[in-house]
């Protein structure tokens, strides 16, 4: 299905071939820039359920089963779509749980305060809970697996978090890390492993709490970009 550019109602296909054989935009009719009919984000799809003790961080040498596609007239939509059809549905509040590596933590600050002001309590290992303390957060701190009960996969057993942000934080956590991904996969609690994730995923949760989410076929963007172009 091709895509129309709104500034000129050619295919954006066709202007990507004519840019390969030296065509200037000018030549092309396109003198402003394009404006986006919407925001698509495509997400893979991966079956860690199937493989027991498998840890859920990415690696380069992983493959996924498939992709799923989100679409929406916002970012926020559009990722929270992905994410629900990949099997991962996003809370609108709870408790947030967040232990990030030292390099992370001035990143993570205003994630934090993001799910403070969504409404979210932050709960978090003691290292990241005394930074996140020290900027004004309040937080709860939780015991580390191996620090002892009840700590952070207790919790998330307990169905006392809702959102786990967790970034690798290298070889003398390798085990608790991966056992708190572990259960979060096990009992369906979203475990973000990036800061750039977590950010994408606060933006998804504001805008399903004042967007909600809507259905269009990919037939209804494609008619109401045709119509945009021939105004």
């Amino acid at each position: 299905m091709p895509y129309l550019s709104k500034a000129t109602g050619v295919p954006l296909a066709k202007i990507a071939a004519r840019l390969m054989v030296g065509k200037t935009l000018a030549q092309q009719g396109i003198t402003e820039d394009l404006e986006v009919a919407g925001v698509f984000v495509k997400t893979p799809v991966f079956p860690f359920v199937r493989f027991p003790g498998v840890d859920t961080i990415l690696g380069p040498e992983m493959k996924s089963t498939g992709e799923v596609m989100g679409g929406a007239a916002s970012f926020g939509s559009a990722f929270a779509k992905a994410l629900l059809a990949a099997g991962m549905k996003l809370p609108a509040s709870g408790a947030a749980f967040i232990s990030v590596a030292n390099h992370d933590k001035p990143a993570v600050v205003q994630i934090a305060r993001d799910l403070r002001a969504l409404g979210f309590t932050l709960i978090a290992t003691r290292g990241t809970a005394n930074f996140l303390r020290a900027h004004g957060l309040d937080v709860e701190i939780v015991f580390k697996v191996n620090e002892g009960r009840p700590h952070i996969g207790d919790e998330i057993l307990n169905n006392r978090v809702q959102l786990v942000i967790n970034t690798p934080l290298g070889r003398e956590s390798f085990f608790d890390d991966r056992t708190v991904r572990r259960i979060a996969m096990m009992q369906q609690v979203p475990c973000i492993t990036t800061l750039t994730g977590a950010a994408a995923a606060v933006n998804a949760i504001k805008a399903l709490n004042t967007e909600g989410l809507t259905v269009r076929s990919l037939q209804e963007y494609h008619a109401a970009a045709a119509l945009e172009a021939r105004r």
